[in-house]
């Protein structure tokens, strides 16, 4: 039931263009939007009935605000800003937080062909293709033409003639003065193979599976083979025929209940080259929700087109003007039955994937209330975990994962580097906790409704130790573990232990949770192990700042010298206690 405060606010609202902003009993921003008319909109989930995750939104509004602007350009701008800032639970949150791999071609005196996802290029130096949805696809194709083609394999040019140009594939670029027009010929025939012509490339390849078979080399003529089967399976794209040969994408929607199903096609060069699919859930109309998905898209995914097709929905002008680029919507012809086939394709997955996604929306639901009846809390929602890992019970590092309502919100995900003198897992909690919620004490970040520790009274403890010592009011749940290692029950605050059913869906949730978090924490630690750089291993030693880096890195050139050097060899460069450090995390990698 709508408040009276919520009501008198409505009054005063002016149908004006505008940002509305939801909060909750925190004052807390839960959803932002934007209108062409601020009190049509936001009285419209307040005067209608409400279902799924709409009616979930309205029953957590506490208050509103709203800020008029000038234009709807203005209020785009400012709807857009303010999501980013607050990143509110009912905004659209998308899935992969990865962006799509472009293959990046350098056409110059070396030219090189790489799979790239930072695409802060030079546009008058380099040619960028894609994006791929498979980054396998985009793989091979690079690994393809990088065999067939002699291109300049290395990051930085050799002082002499490596493998690679004695096996003929690179011509030589460090040594020799290679004919201009013998490499731009090539660069024409790779350009062309990566824009969907692939004849000239397979004909290569043809060529040298015949003359290996001649020459009884039969392993290497059964790689080139394999070659021509990846380029007819793996990179063959569907062919359409357009009258527009340029780079543009489609977006078409979907919608049923409270489910939107989003499908992309990208079209190079008159090809179909590859779609992008995602499935959500949604709180507004069908223009505001595709909108909003289209500018979040290429915030990831940051090449932009010449043009993107839409729905004539969608306020054309409004989104082109804010990306900067033409926004269209035919009204007929072959660019119009594609952007129909796009939603028909967005139809057909979500009717194959509603059932699914009900089932699983109905028991993240029942696993809430149970959580919320447990705790005699009904406000609760978001949920923060944490984990530790370590190498033989040294160099800690902590992760904390946060879940909305269950639903995992991987952009506020933390990493935590420990001080090398924590020497066990308590000790690593305790230290991870104080500057997590120092930081929520101290306003810069906001508070979660509860703690799920991974653990049972000796770790509820030290959590509640330092929540206390902070004066926050924050629940804490512990999960504990019995004699197999397996989650058995809940340690609540007051170290009370709740039994739980392994079978109900509550159990299954905070599993989920558990082992998100197990991952994350483990991940980090093999992410700095595995780059296998200086720069790694220094993130993880206490005391070594920018400068002492500088200073190491000037000293030792890669890691295996600083492995063999000795105490004395690194104290050299620092002091006895941060060398010691820095030797003894050595000897663990």
């Amino acid at each position: 039931m709508t408040s009276n405060y919520i009501k008198e606010k409505l009054k005063l609202i002016p149908e004006l263009p505008g940002s509305y902003q939801f909060k909750n009993k925190d004052g807390i921003i839960i959803y932002v939007g934007k209108a062409k008319n601020l009190k049509r909109r936001v009285s419209s989930y307040f005067n209608h009935v409400q279902t799924g995750k709409t009616l979930m939104l309205v029953n957590d509004i506490v208050d509103l605000e709203y800020i008029v602007t000038s234009s709807e350009l203005e209020s785009l701008i400012l709807e857009i800003t303010l999501i980013k800032k607050y990143d509110p639970k009912y905004n659209i949150l998308l899935k992969d937080d990865k962006s799509y791999p472009y293959i990046e071609f350098t056409r110059d005196k070396y030219p090189t062909l790489k799979v790239v996802r930072n695409l802060n290029r030079k546009k008058n130096k380099n040619h960028l293709f894609g994006p791929y949805p498979n980054v396998t696809a985009a793989r091979k194709t690079v690994d393809i033409i990088n065999r067939i083609y002699p291109l300049r394999k290395c990051d930085n040019l050799k002082k002499d003639l490596c493998l690679y140009y004695h096996i003929g594939e690179c011509l030589g670029y460090c040594k020799l003065n290679i004919n201009k027009s013998e490499i731009d010929s090539m660069c024409d025939e790779i350009i062309s193979f990566l824009k969907g012509n692939s004849d000239i490339v397979k004909k290569k390849i043809n060529e040298k599976m015949l003359k290996a078979s001649e020459e009884m080399n039969y392993e290497r003529a059964l790689e080139y083979k394999q070659m021509l089967e990846d380029i007819d399976i793996t990179l063959s794209h569907q062919k359409i025929i357009l009258n527009k040969k340029y780079n543009f994408d489609v977006f078409n929607l979907y919608r049923h209940n409270n489910y939107a199903s989003i499908e992309v096609f990208f079209v190079r060069d008159g090809v179909l080259f590859g779609k992008h699919e995602d499935i959500i859930t949604v709180v507004d109309e069908n223009e505001e929700v595709l909108t909003e998905y289209i500018i979040k898209f290429y915030e990831k995914n940051n090449v932009l087109p010449k043009e993107i097709i839409v729905p004539s929905y969608i306020d054309q002008s409004l989104l082109g003007e804010y990306l900067n680029i033409k926004v269209s919507s035919p009204s007929r012809g072959d660019i119009k039955k594609l952007l129909s086939l796009a939603e028909e394709n967005a139809k057909i997955k979500l009717n194959n994937k509603e059932e699914t996604l009900s089932r699983s929306e109905k028991a993240r639901m029942e696993a809430l209330n149970d959580l919320r009846n447990i705790l005699n809390d009904q406000s609760i929602s978001r949920m923060e975990a944490f984990d530790n890992s370590h190498l033989f019970g040294t160099f800690y590092v902590g992760g904390m994962v946060v879940f909305d309502d269950f639903l995992p919100n991987k952009n506020l995900y933390r990493k935590f580097k420990v001080a090398p003198s924590v020497k066990d897992d308590l000790a690593a909690m305790k230290e991870v906790l104080y500057r997590r919620y120092f930081k929520v004490l101290m306003g810069e970040e906001e508070k979660c409704d509860l703690i799920v520790i991974d653990g049972g009274e000796n770790q509820v403890k030290v959590c509640k130790e330092i929540i206390d010592s902070l004066k926050l009011d924050i629940k804490i749940i512990g999960l504990k573990k019995d004699d197999k290692h397996r989650t058995s029950s809940l340690i609540n605050s007051d170290l009370s232990e709740i039994p739980i059913d392994k079978h109900s869906n509550l159990f299954i949730f905070l599993s989920k949770i558990q082992e998100e978090v197990h991952r994350y924490a483990i991940s980090y630690h093999r992410q700095i192990k595995s780059k296998g750089t200086l720069s790694s291993v220094l993130e993880m030693v206490d005391g070594i700042g920018p400068k002492r880096r500088k200073m190491l890195l000037r000293r030792f050139d890669s890691l295996k010298k600083m492995k063999e050097a000795s105490l004395e060899e690194l104290e050299e460069v620092l002091n006895h206690d941060v060398a010691l450090n820095l030797y003894n995390y050595l000897k663990t990698i």
